[in-house]
This record gives structure tokens, sequence and C-alpha cells, in this order.
């Protein structure tokens, strides 16, 4: 799993921009707008301060790279706990997500899936339909309890299946010309001549 990449508060004061700073002060963290207190949380309270440097950002006090470069977390970490707030408010910083609820791989999911993987349907589409986390579906794959059809073997033509097959045609060629020199003899020219003489008017 990655590593959370902790802020960084050095001694002494941090500016976040022109208007607000931070200091850190006997393990806790004070902001300052200023010369005023306007918040405190202990040093290691990281719940804290995502919410308050996300409150910062929503309230456009501060923006996100500005709070990035302040502290020193990436830039993405920034940017997720502003999507948490806009979807969950302050209450995502201080409690843990809810627990997606997964369908079990019972036999008849297992075979709604075996259907799916028939017609050539993907895991992630397969997760989709049935509710069953897609890595629980490429465990089953794996364990051969959800076998995957078998694929239709691709036979590439071959420089040797070609010069064979261009040899089978030249003797075809070759036998229809045979063909076409002896009707085209004594006796083929003296039928063609009676079918004329036959086929013309009395």
């Amino acid at each position: 799993m990655p590593q959370v990449q902790l802020p960084v508060f050095p001694d002494g004061v941090t500016f976040i921009n022109d208007a607000l700073a931070c200091q850190q002060q006997d393990g806790h963290v004070v902001y300052l707008n200023g010369h005023l207190p306007v918040f405190t949380h202990p040093k290691d309270d990281l719940a804290s301060f995502r919410f308050f440097t996300t409150q910062l950002i929503v309230n456009g006090s501060a923006t996100q790279g500005e709070i990035s470069r302040a502290f020193g977390v990436p830039i993405i970490t920034v940017k997720r706990g502003v999507q948490r707030h806009r979807t969950r408010e302050a209450a995502a910083f201080f409690t843990p997500a809810p627990r997606r609820e997964c369908t079990r791989l019972t036999v008849e999911v297992r075979l709604v899936a075996q259907g799916l993987l028939a017609q050539g349907q993907e895991v992630p589409e397969i997760s989709r339909q049935t509710g069953v986390l897609a890595s629980t579906i490429h465990k089953a794959i794996g364990a051969g309890r959800l076998p995957r059809p078998a694929k239709k073997s691709f036979r590439p033509r071959t420089r040797r299946r070609d010069h064979a097959e261009r040899a089978q045609c030249e003797r075809c060629r070759g036998a229809a010309r045979q063909r076409d020199h002896a009707h085209a003899g004594p006796g083929g020219r003296q039928r063609r001549a009676a079918r004329r003489l036959e086929a013309a008017p009395l």
C-alpha cells in the first residue's frame, strides 16, 4: 500500500500566503491570520490538519498549490481532501469512509458471471452487473472456479502454405488448359460443325 506523506511543520513561522501563516508551539500547530490565531491542532492530528487546510481552500483563503508548497504534501492529496469535503463535508475527515457492501460469489452469482464471461464481457463490467468486487472475480478466474471460455486460435498464414495453395491453383489451371486443347482437336471441330448444321434452318 502507498505510504501516507505527512505534512511538515518546521520550527518557527511558515507562511502559507501573504495573509496566512502557521507556527509550531509545544507540539501544537497554530494557524495565524496576521497576528491572530484562528485554529490550532496537535502536530500529529492529521485529520484536523486536512480539515482546516481544506476549509481554507473551500473558503477561498488559500489555494491548493499554496497548501501543497507550505506543508510539503502532494497536490493530489490536497485535491482529494477538497473532493471529500464537497461530497461528505467536514465529517469526511473524522469518520471512516462507509464500507462498500459487496455481493459474495455464491453459486447463483457465479453462474451469472460465467454467462457474462461466455458473452465476452470484461471483468469490470461483470463486477458492475453482479455487485462482486473485480478482485474477487479475478481470484475466482485464477483459481479455476470461474473459467474463462477458450479463445479461438488463429492460425497465421505461412509462406509454405501460400506456396502450396498457389501450386494447387497452377495444377488446376494446367488441367483446364489440357481439356481445352483436347476439345479443340479434329474431333472437337467436327462435333461443333455438326451441331451448327443441326441448328441451321432447312
